[in-house]
């Protein structure tokens, strides 16, 4: 039985999934909200809409959150994503350079991509009662052999190693301070700090969207979640996930 009054670190050497493995651990437990699971390699990892996740074994962070909202509406979901994902930047801020959240969810370090978030919400009478948050930061992995077209880790981008479990604990303290704003109800205060942190804040860069390519420069991102953009000639386009796609000028 976990610790009722305190968030438990649960450390395994392989699974799976560590989503899966806090879900099930979750269903016979009474796991305490912030609790993780923390894996050295997955079999199985995944990101959004099932793309895979490559990690090394042992080189990387790759784990799950137990969290168990306040007061989050079912139709508000976002904020969760919000919290999270400026949770891994402010962790990575006291590391790297140009860290910022490409929307929704993702993390980047410059124009690379350095961790990736997957959030499975359980909804009962108009509430979120708890998420499952699962995050893969890449920190010493040099080598990815996926057809991910780009990854980073932190030891490629400072040209030195690190200790996973100081990160990890670095991640919880940010993580506990980011949930208690979103537990105090602090929505709009975690919104504008998104906004901040965004990807392609300023500048107008190239997209696609099912009518093409196109140029474009960030206007807004709404409490729902939906990204909107702002076209060379001033009209908005507002898109949900994977409506549109981010482009390099290489692309």
């Amino acid at each position: 039985m976990s610790n009722l009054f305190e968030p438990t670190l649960i450390h395994v050497s392989e699974t799976n999934s560590t989503n899966q493995l806090i879900r099930t651990i979750a269903a016979t437990d009474q796991l305490y909200s912030g609790s993780v699971v923390l894996a050295d390699y997955q079999t199985a990892g995944r990101g959004l809409s099932s793309n895979s996740w490559e990690s090394e074994a042992g080189k990387n962070l790759t784990f799950s959150l137990f969290f168990s909202p306040v007061a989050v509406p079912s139709n508000h979901p976002f904020v969760i994503s919000e919290m999270a994902s400026l949770s891994v930047k402010y962790t990575l801020d006291k590391y790297l350079p140009d860290v910022a959240v490409k929307w929704p969810n993702d993390v980047y370090c410059g124009d690379k991509k350095i961790t990736g978030i997957l959030i499975e919400n359980t909804l009962f009478q108009g509430k979120i009662t708890h998420s499952i948050i699962g995050i893969g930061i890449n920190v010493n992995q040099m080598n990815f052999l996926s057809d991910a077209p780009n990854p980073v880790s932190m030891s490629q981008i400072a040209g030195t190693s690190f200790d996973r479990m100081i990160i990890m604990d670095e991640f919880r303290q940010a993580f506990t301070i980011q949930s208690k704003r979103l537990n105090q109800g602090q929505f709009d205060a975690i919104h504008k700090d998104y906004l901040n942190a965004i990807y392609r804040k300023n500048g107008f860069h190239y997209y696609k969207d099912t009518q093409g390519v196109f140029e474009a420069t960030f206007h807004n991102i709404e409490p729902t979640g939906h990204l909107v953009l702002e076209r060379r000639n001033g009209c908005l386009s507002c898109y949900g996930y994977k409506e549109v796609g981010f482009l390099r000028i290489n692309d």
